[in-house]
C-alpha cells in the first residue's frame, strides 16, 4: 500500500517554469502579453501552420471556432458521442445541434461509416476527436466532408503530438482545437490553442477571444506608447493569461522528451496487463504517432466477478489516482433530454463506457508509481 495517493494526471513542473512565473509576477505583465504572444509564436511553430491564437480552454477554442465557419441556429454538426461535454456543448452554445456519432471499439474514435449515415442538408461541420491520442481515420473523414462540402473542426485535446501519415494532428481540418488543462501532455493549468491557416478565420478567433476587440488590444498597454481599441465584435472573456503561458513556453519544448517517458510507461502496462481479463489498447496503426495522453483499459466484465466501478473503488482504497474517459454524451440526462437520446442508440461506444478506466500516465510518474499501478491492477483482477 502507498503512503500518498497518487494523484491521476498530475503535470510534471519543472523549475523553469516556476522561474518564469515568478519572472512574470515580479514583471507586471500578469494578463495577457508578450508571453502568450511567444507561446502562441512556439506552438506555430512546432505544428507549421500560419496561426495560432492561445485562449483560456480547448472549449473556448472549439466555441469560436464554431462562430468563426458562422455556424448558424438549425445548423447540425457531426459529434462522436465518445467524447468529453464540451465537444458537444460548444455546438449548442453556437447555436447549432450535436449530431452523435457512435464510435470504433477497437480504436474508440469515431465511425466514418457513422458520419456518413448521419448527414442531412443540415449538417455544416464535423469534430472529430483524436480520443486518447490516437489519431482518426482523417483521409476517410476528409473525403466525406469534401464530398458534401463540410467544415472540420479537430478536436485535439488529447493529441498534441498526435501525427497522421507524416501530418500532425490539427492540420488537416479547417480549425485545430489543443487543450493545455492541468492532465494534459503539455500544462499551462488551464488554457487552449486554436490553430489555422486560414486568415479570416484567425482573425475571428482573436478578435472574440478578447470581449470582441480590434486585434493584439494587449499592446495598447506596452511601452510604445498607448494605442485605442475599437470593439468589433460582442466577443467573449477567453484569453490566455501570461501567467499561463510562461508555463507553456518551457513545457513545450520537452513535448518530445515526455513523449518518450509516457510510450515507457505505456509498453509497460501493456506488457503487465496482456494476461489479465482486460482488453490493452489497440496497437498504434502504421504511418502515425500516437500521443499517448490516456492509457484506457477496458475490462472483460463478462470475466469478472466485479464491475468497472467496484474496480474503480478498489484502486482508490489503494491510493491510485483513476479516471473514466468517458460515459458516452447520449447517456446523460440532458442529452438524453434535449436530443431524444437511449441506451441502445449507439451501441459501440456503451460498450466502452460500461468497461473503460483511465491509468496514471504522465511523464511525472516514477518506476515506483508505475509499480504500484501495476500491482494494485493486478491484485484486483487476479
Amino acid at each position: 500500500m502507498r503512503n500518498e495517493f497518487l494523484v491521476f494526471g498530475s503535470p510534471l513542473i519543472e523549475q523553469e517554469e516556476v522561474d518564469e512565473v515568478v519572472d512574470s509576477l515580479k514583471s507586471g505583465w500578469i494578463g495577457t502579453g508578450p508571453k502568450v504572444h511567444q507561446f502562441e509564436e512556439i506552438f506555430r511553430d512546432y505544428k507549421g501552420v500560419k496561426y495560432a491564437m492561445a485562449l483560456n480552454s480547448c472549449t473556448a477554442c472549439l466555441h469560436l471556432s464554431m462562430l468563426s465557419i458562422n455556424l448558424q441556429p438549425g445548423d447540425e454538426v457531426i459529434v462522436p458521442t465518445m467524447t468529453f461535454a464540451a465537444t458537444a456543448n460548444v455546438v449548442i452554445h453556437a447555436g447549432g445541434k450535436p449530431v452523435f456519432v457512435d464510435s470504433l471499439r477497437d480504436s474508440m474514435n469515431i465511425d466514418p461509416a457513422d458520419i456518413e449515415r448521419k448527414i442531412t442538408p443540415k449538417t455544416k461541420a464535423i469534430i472529430p476527436v483524436h480520443f486518447a491520442g490516437r489519431a482518426c481515420d482523417m483521409d476517410t473523414i476528409l473525403d466525406i466532408a469534401k464530398k458534401h462540402d463540410l467544415k472540420i473542426i479537430e478536436d485535439c485535446a488529447h493529441a498534441i503530438e498526435t501525427e497522421y501519415h507524416g501530418e500532425k494532428a490539427g492540420t488537416f481540418g479547417d480549425i485545430g482545437c489543443f487543450s493545455f488543462y492541468v492532465t494534459k501532455n503539455i500544462v499551462t493549468g488551464e488554457g487552449g490553442m486554436a490553430i489555422t491557416n486560414n486568415q479570416e478565420y484567425a482573425d475571428k478567433i482573436k478578435v472574440m477571444g478578447l470581449h470582441g476587440m480590434s486585434k493584439d488590444a494587449w499592446k495598447r498597454f506596452s511601452d510604445e506608447g498607448y494605442k485605442h481599441y475599437q470593439v468589433v465584435y460582442p466577443g467573449f472573456k477567453y484569453n490566455m493569461m501570461d501567467i499561463q503561458a510562461a508555463l507553456g513556453i518551457h513545457q513545450l519544448p520537452r513535448v518530445d522528451s515526455y513523449w518518450l517517458r509516457r510510450q515507457e510507461i505505456w509498453d509497460t502496462y501493456n506488457e503487465a496487463f496482456k494476461d489479465l481479463p482486460v482488453f490493452t489498447p489497440a496497437p498504434v496503426a502504421p504511418d502515425t504517432k500516437h500521443a499517448y495522453h490516456l492509457y484506457t483499459l477496458l475490462l472483460n466484465i463478462d470475466r469478472l466477478s466485479i464491475t468497472r466501478d467496484q474496480f474503480l473503488d478498489e484502486m482508490t482504497k489503494r491510493k491510485i489516482g483513476v479516471g473514466v474517459h468517458y460515459i458516452a454524451l447520449h447517456l446523460h440526462p440532458y442529452y438524453q433530454q434535449t436530443l431524444g437520446h437511449k441506451r441502445g442508440d449507439f451501441p459501440n461506444a456503451e460498450w466502452i463506457s460500461d468497461r473503460t478506466v483511465s491509468l496514471p500516465l504522465s511523464a511525472k510518474l516514477t518506476n515506483a508509481d508505475v509499480d504500484d499501478v501495476i500491482e494494485a491492477v493486478q491484485s484486483i483482477l487476479t
